[in-house]
């Protein structure tokens, strides 16, 4: 969930267009941050907890043991870079 802390407004001035205005509160939104902000949290991904990577690192472990076991039985071709 995005918690956005500074909000940002525009009150509309005597005789301002909407198009002035709209270009007014953009040029401030890129000035205060807040859309960068926005921007990276959508891609924030929380940290793994110590369980989950054991988890993890266990499971790889034993696909990488398993691909070995059929690379010797001829089962799988050798992996080459």
């Amino acid at each position: 969930m995005l918690h956005v802390t500074n909000l940002v407004y525009v009150i509309k001035k005597d005789k301002e267009t909407s198009s002035a205005m709209l270009r007014r509160f953009t040029r401030i939104i890129q000035q205060s941050g807040v859309l960068l902000q926005a921007r990276k949290m959508k891609s924030y991904k929380r940290p793994l907890n110590k369980r989950a990577r054991k988890v993890g690192a266990l499971r790889r472990l034993k696909a990488r043991k398993e691909r070995e076991r059929l690379v010797k039985l001829g089962k799988m071709k050798e992996r080459v870079y």
